[in-house]
């Protein structure tokens, strides 16, 4: 996978125009950048969902999941290159970062797996923090792994979820991401959060699995669950990125587009409006008879997240952003698929532009660009600014140890000052 050539060009593209559009969001596709090399028989079956980040020098690297035969995973990376206009055009490839090693990425039926990473660059931490999802004995479980510079990585393990209300340790779990600055967790203590999505399905060394809904959860539909860890302990000891202390339900299926599940997508970024976090959901879809599709169609849409509370949530796509419409996002290992995990905000381009990486059809690897509005469709930023407990955190309600969800103004923590990476 080691080749290489020269990477964006010298001379910055021109400002971005927003073409106006009645969807808040919507993305505009720039083409296809990485599909699997015929010739190599590591990429049989794909190459597809990867995580992006600027590394320290300034150059774009995405992190795809790289199928085997037998859908045995590794993760890659690769460099961004980009023509004149500052569009991604394609990729050099520059090896592997991860490949099943540990006892939880390895299991007796495919060999194993690492899947579908996001990276995050911490900037309180001074590092970039991978999750990913590794195939071990007993199912998708969410690792974490660790960098200072893009190249080598330190694996921290398995999400460890003992202290928090509800313990997913016997569970598939997937779709994770770090948001990049630190919030008020729902006790008023400065924390670091992560989304992240459990299947709610229990799996077992034979390969069965089952449905086993945690308590107080009644819906069978996998939803996006946001999870804390302590910001103090990890300054100390960075294997504390691993230890989860409080979780909740963010959101679950509520449009049409997203009516079978609700996944997350890249890291969530801080804007004027809050955290825009992309995500993805799956429509279901009909046959010529009238019967329902085995598989639904994946869709992106957008949810904006209170900066400060993000389980306060402020807006969702009523519907999707990214539809797969194209021959690349309708044919492959995975019919009808988009599959939203990275992010590339182009300061380039303007402040409100970012470029969106996602896999198609479990296959290949797109981008499309998303402009940001100035301001949330409905205004529903005010509504929202005294109320203390989630919109789609009906669970909790139920919970007879819910979370207090104190409003920071009332909980006496101060969030540190924002530090840019350069």
């Amino acid at each position: 996978m080691q080749r290489t050539s020269e990477g964006p060009p010298s001379q910055p593209p021109a400002p971005y125009a927003c073409e106006t559009t009645h969807v808040p969001f919507e993305m505009r596709r720039l083409g296809i950048v990485m599909a699997p090399d015929p010739h190599d028989a590591l990429e049989a079956m794909g190459v597809l969902n990867p995580a992006a980040a600027r590394g320290l020098d300034g150059h774009l690297y995405l992190f795809p999941r790289v199928v085997a035969a037998g859908n045995y995973s590794r993760i890659g990376r690769v460099r961004v290159r980009f023509d004149a206009a500052g569009d991604p055009v394609g990729v050099d490839r520059l090896g592997y970062v991860l490949e099943p090693e540990a006892p939880y990425e390895r299991n007796p039926l495919n060999g194993g797996g690492c899947e579908d990473a996001r990276v995050t660059y911490i900037a309180v931490l001074k590092r970039f923090v991978m999750t990913y999802t590794a195939f071990g004995p007993t199912g998708p479980r969410v690792a974490v792994a660790i960098s200072d510079d893009l190249v080598t990585w330190r694996r921290l393990g398995k999400l460890e979820f003992a202290k928090a209300r509800v313990d997913f340790h016997g569970y598939g779990n997937k779709d994770a991401c770090f948001f990049p600055e630190p919030v008020i967790d729902p006790n008023g203590k400065v924390a670091l959060a992560l989304i992240h999505r459990p299947t709610y399905r229990q799996h077992f060394p034979d390969g069965t699995e089952r449905i086993v809904l945690p308590d107080h959860i009644t819906d069978e539909r996998e939803c996006v669950w946001i999870s804390y860890v302590a910001l103090d302990r990890c300054h100390n000891d960075e294997r504390w990125l691993t230890h989860v202390h409080e979780n909740h339900l963010l959101l679950s299926p509520r449009a049409p587009w997203e009516q079978i599940k609700v996944g997350g997508g890249p890291p969530p970024i801080p804007t004027s409006l809050g955290w825009v976090l992309v995500y993805h959901g799956i429509r279901p879809v009909t046959l010529p008879d009238g019967s329902p599709a085995p598989r639904g169609q994946y869709c992106a849409g957008v949810a904006v997240l209170d900066r400060n509370k993000p389980w306060h949530v402020l807006y969702r796509s009523p519907e999707p952003v990214l539809v797969p419409t194209s021959g690349a996002e309708q044919t492959g290992v995975v019919e009808n698929v988009v599959f939203p995990t990275g992010l590339d905000v182009r300061q380039d381009m303007g402040p409100d532009i970012v470029d969106v990486y996602y896999g198609m059809a479990d296959t290949r690897i797109g981008a499309a660009r998303m402009c940001i509005p100035s301001e949330l469709p409905l205004r529903v930023h005010k509504e929202h600014d005294h109320i203390p407990t989630a919109e789609h955190a009906a669970a909790d309600h139920a919970h007879p140890d819910a979370p207090k969800l104190v409003p920071p103004q009332a909980s006496g923590a101060q969030l540190p000052p924002p530090v840019r990476h350069a």
